[in-house]
């Protein structure tokens, strides 16, 4: 039997998870920098404004408890993506995209180091991320991208062909890869717990148990009282939208997983997975994996993209169709685990911003700040944000705060029906763009998935 929801498969196998949560907010309070929510961006903040400022006064408040969010249910990635650097480059110059990417290369290293720091054993496997082609189309797409990279400072990227794929992970039908140093496998919930206690450690206030339901100038609001301070930040990522105002902010995004039964080591060594990678494709309808320190394979993608009216789910239970799809994904990659027991599925929503453009902003007149929209890549991208957002809060100009995603606006999502719609049917059409290339095997892109870009406004 699939375990279907219980958060996630990290949450569902914490031997910690019986643990009472943390108290809620108790009534009206004052603080002098509050962070509503308790995930990555918000905790990454917390911790370093506290180690910035230690006399601070600093309070989180979290709807669930720390990590109920995309924090505790990702894919593990810790890696140098992020969501509209090419847009940047385009507003404002490749060399500023250039800063902000090397920004994001350092960042890989500054959790990893971080985590040391503060005795956050998180199985973090620095492996890199490979990055793989199936189709012609595919392998076309993923020159390209090799390329923009290369644009892009990393030197050290290596691309590979079908050979020497194999040679890394042996997935069927690969073409070709390109491989990057900068990234590691993480366990999700690990890195928020141990973050979460750094905090406290360093005299963060967190309130768990405590929803929002709207910010303004000075104070955010929660059913057991307001909690009032010159900063207020936002870092609710994909559920912006529950806040007051902020229906059409954020697109929540679902992406799903399944996670395998520990696999065997004769079957790793037809696999060929030995360096821990993370591992992605070059598809419309991306996938994302890791190799878990147990010995798993989790791996992840759309299943039911958008949920009318920015509905999120409660305990991560997703539909048996999506686990069907991802279970054949799984096998469409490794036949060698054709019948292999799927022990957990889950789902959760990322913040999807109009323009796909991650952003740190901080208005200096009413003390509102945010962060977030990272479009799935919000693993290491939460960490510079708050770096970004500590730096801001404190007044300092610094090479973080002249980062051109640095109080960058977007319009807001289409009002519903049309935005229900047309999530649906961008997807569907991503969907069909792979289902041709495949068939087909043309070298160039399907003009379904170009114009679905130019729409979504992805590209």
């Amino acid at each position: 039997m699939t375990i279907n929801g219980g958060i996630s498969f990290w949450y569902a196998t914490d031997p910690t998870a019986a643990q009472p949560p943390r108290a809620p907010l108790t009534g009206d309070a004052t603080a002098d920098v509050v962070i509503v929510g308790g995930g990555y961006s918000g905790l990454w903040t917390a911790y370093y404004l506290k180690r910035s400022a230690p006399d601070l006064r600093v309070t989180v408040l979290e709807q669930k408890f720390c990590g109920y969010g995309a924090s505790g249910r990702n894919g593990g990635w810790l890696y140098n993506g992020i969501a509209g650097r090419d847009r940047y480059a385009a507003l404002h110059g490749h060399q500023a995209a250039l800063r902000l990417q090397r920004a994001m290369n350092d960042t890989v290293t500054e959790v990893i180091d971080v985590a040391a720091k503060e005795g956050i054993d998180a199985d973090i496997h620095r492996g890199g991320v490979l990055e793989v082609a199936r189709t012609p189309a595919q392998l076309t797409r993923l020159k390209a991208f090799h390329a923009t990279e290369l644009s892009y400072g990393e030197t050290d990227r290596e691309l590979f062909g079908a050979a020497e794929t194999y040679q890394r992970v042996n997935v069927a039908d690969a073409v070709g890869s390109s491989w990057t140093p900068h990234g590691a496998r993480i366990h999700p919930l690990k890195l928020v717990k141990g973050l979460a206690a750094a905090c406290e450690r360093l005299g963060v206030v967190i309130h768990e148990s405590t929803p929002v339901t709207e910010i303004s100038a000075g104070k955010a609001l929660t059913p057991y009282g307001t909690v009032r301070a010159p900063h207020v930040l936002r870092c609710t990522e994909g559920f912006t939208a529950a806040l007051k105002g902020h229906k059409r902010a954020w697109l929540p995004m679902n992406s799903s997983m399944i996670v395998t039964a520990p696999i065997p080591e004769a079957t790793w060594d037809r696999l060929n997975w030995s360096d821990a990678a993370t591992l992605g494709d070059m598809a419309h309808a991306y996938m994302y994996a890791q190799r878990t320190a147990d010995d798993r394979i989790a791996i992840g993608g759309r299943g039911v993209p958008y949920r009318f009216g920015s509905r999120t789910d409660h305990d991560g239970t997703t539909q048996e169709r999506t686990i069907a799809s991802l279970t054949a994904l799984l096998t469409s990659f490794f036949p060698a685990l054709t019948g292999t027991e799927i022990t957990h599925a889950w789902s959760g929503v990322l913040g999807v911003p109009r323009d796909w453009c991650a952003t740190v902003t901080l208005d200096r007149a009413t003390g509102l700040g945010w962060a977030g929209g990272y479009v799935g890549s919000g693993v290491a991208t939460s960490n510079l944000a708050a770096r970004t957002l500590r730096d801001l809060v404190l007044g300092e100009s610094t090479d973080l705060t002249t980062l051109p995603w640095v109080n960058h606006r977007v319009r807001r999502w289409e009002p519903e029906p049309f935005r229900w719609l047309g999530v649906q049917a961008l997807y569907a059409a991503y969907r069909e763009a792979d289902r041709h290339e495949a068939a087909t095997h043309t070298p160039s892109t399907a003009p379904l998935a170009r114009l679905a870009d130019r729409v979504s406004g992805r590209h």
